[in-house]
């Protein structure tokens, strides 16, 4: 089974707000003529780039292909004779979810108020290795110590991994705080407390934990959350992996009522400030005259024509790629940027099965944190064999549960618990036997070489499982995958992933695009922007978004600076 479209809503009491509450008035509202900001894509950034420029009294519109507004925080529903399911796309943990960190601040900013709801703080991140388990508690001093636990003899080489980590995270924090215009203060901060990682800019990890240690398995423990990017070792910033741990501090915290909770509070922002949300209304290009971008024109649907929406700015949340290679065209481009965007690197795509399980997930030894499940400690030799030999065999799955992660939200019938179970997968097309056009035209569907193999992938994640928790599997009762042709479908990334161009050394940072496009009035945010991936860095770059555009449109956000996390 593939994830298409929503199921009937169930009227079984306890049955709690479906994804698909909007979508009939969100695919049948007018089109405007004419806004202030036209956003494409309604994922994160989109959306929170539309809530702060509403708020501030901009005309705002938003415009997605998909039936839900969210983009990667999205969840999507299932009705069956037992009762209704529902799972999480994207989001499934995030850090700095605490009171007084980023991400509630940016949210209050423009109104809204979202609970997070804390994973286990002694192992949020369980590692599972073939002889042993390493659970990531919250705080870097823990986790040093944890690792000194472990690797006793490894003590010198550890404290110079942590900190490595430490100076990044002072460097990332001005980075992030300054919007990557560091001023004095920061600049000063940076070169007194992180001037180890300042040396380190262009260094892999692979490069930072080999000076640190040889031991394979402290490097796997040290590297254990490169599936939050899809990149082995030797390939990504270790400035952004040193972050992530920053990004964690505090621990990894769930949102209750899962990522759709967010998306939803965010549209619903947009239009009680008198913006419009558009679903099913993909957009074919933009409109540009005298070389200046001043609209966007929607694809057409059946007999209608696409309808032109004229602006004073464009916001593209859409993939980066396919916004400036295809929306706007490589002829508004230099010839050197056209070049440089089309040899962007990209991660590892994402295969996700949806599981039901009528069993009780604690009993079965599950806790309230995510599972990494790992074949060896040679992440660099998993991810180079993936790339040889395609999605099989599997090498290795992550596994959550939102019924621990959120036990009061009914996202399944009763006396049931529902998984996620992902594996890093190749992402084109080719690699799933399937063409390009066929994928923009959803009829991959109907390939049997694609079903089959998409089959023997969820069979296997749901081994892996079993292997984890011995006799979950025979407590299955409901089981639906998603592939990353699947994500292509719903979100229009060119290389099915939701983690943007890949975060090596020379995408990272400066290194990326800003908020402000090549073309005057095309603005970009999401995970392919300077603030990268994930719901804290789509955020963030929707954010600087609107305070650029609202900058240029005359009229300023009066935001202060973000505060110390």
């Amino acid at each position: 089974m593939d994830v298409s479209e929503p199921s009937q809503p169930s009227d079984a009491p306890g049955t709690p707000q479906l994804p698909t509450y909007r979508t009939r008035d969100r695919t049948r509202g007018q089109l405007p003529d004419a806004v202030d900001v036209a956003i494409i894509g309604a994922g994160t950034g989109g959306l929170t780039a539309g809530a702060y420029l509403s708020q501030a009294g901009y005309r705002v519109a938003v415009f997605d292909s998909h039936y839900v507004a969210g983009g990667c925080a999205t969840c999507f529903h299932r009705t069956t004779s037992d009762g209704t399911y529902l799972f999480d796309v994207g989001l499934h943990y995030v850090g700095q979810g605490g009171a007084g960190d980023w991400l509630p601040h940016l949210l209050n900013e423009v109104g809204i108020e979202q609970e997070f709801l804390p994973l286990d703080p002694d192992g949020y991140d369980i590692l599972c290795f073939p002889d042993f388990q390493f659970p990531i508690p919250a705080g870097l001093n823990r986790f040093r110590d944890r690792m000194v636990e472990y690797f006793p003899e490894e003590r010198a080489g550890i404290d110079r991994y942590v900190t490595f980590v430490r100076h990044a995270g002072v460097l990332r924090e001005a980075m992030v705080r300054s919007e990557f215009r560091p001023g004095v203060g920061d600049s000063l901060s940076m070169l007194f407390k992180g001037w180890r990682a300042i040396l380190k800019q262009n260094a892999t990890l692979g490069a930072i934990i080999d000076s640190c240690t040889s031991n394979p398995k402290l490097k796997a423990v040290m590297a254990g959350q490169q599936g939050d990017y899809a990149l082995p070792p030797s390939e990504v910033a270790a400035l952004f992996h040193a972050g992530l741990h920053q990004h964690f501090e505090r621990g990894g915290y769930y949102p209750r009522g899962g990522g759709q909770a967010i998306s939803d509070k965010l549209a619903e922002t947009i239009e009680a400030n008198g913006g419009s949300v558009h679903l099913r209304q993909g957009v074919e290009s933009l409109l540009v005259e005298n070389g200046k971008v001043v609209g966007l024109k929607t694809q057409g649907q059946q007999r209608n024509p696409g309808h032109e929406v004229r602006a004073k700015a464009v916001l593209s949340n859409a993939d980066i790629q396919q916004t400036l290679l295809e929306l706007l065209g490589p002829e508004h481009l230099p010839n050197n940027v056209a070049k440089r965007i089309s040899d962007w690197e990209w991660p590892a795509g994402i295969f996700v099965t949806f599981l039901g399980v009528k069993a009780d997930l604690k009993a079965l030894g599950m806790n309230n944190a995510n599972y990494w499940q790992f074949d060896s400690y040679d992440y660099d030799g998993e991810y180079d064999a993936s790339r040889r030999l395609g999605p099989l065999p599997t090498r290795g799955a992550y596994i959550t549960s939102a019924s621990l992660k959120d036990p009061h939200n009914p996202v399944a019938p009763e006396g049931v618990s529902t998984l996620e179970v992902m594996s890093l997968v190749p992402g084109t097309s080719r690699d799933w036997s399937v063409d390009g056009p066929g994928v923009d035209r959803w009829r991959y569907r109907k390939n049997q070489s694609y079903q089959e193999l998409k089959s023997e992938v969820e069979g296997q994640l749901i081994d892996r499982v079993d292997t984890l928790f011995p006799g979950l599997k025979e407590s299955i009762v409901f089981a639906e995958s998603a592939t990353p042709i699947s994500h292509r479908r719903y979100t229009r990334s060119i290389a099915g992933t939701g983690y943007g161009i890949a975060v090596t050394p020379s995408q990272f940072s400066f290194n990326r695009m800003d908020a402000r496009a090549p073309v005057p009035n095309l603005y970009l945010c999401g995970a392919s922007t300077r603030h990268g991936m994930g719901i804290i860095g789509t955020a963030l770059s929707g954010r600087q978004a609107a305070r650029f555009i609202a900058r240029d449109l005359g009229r300023g956000l009066g935001l202060d600076r973000l505060p110390k996390p």
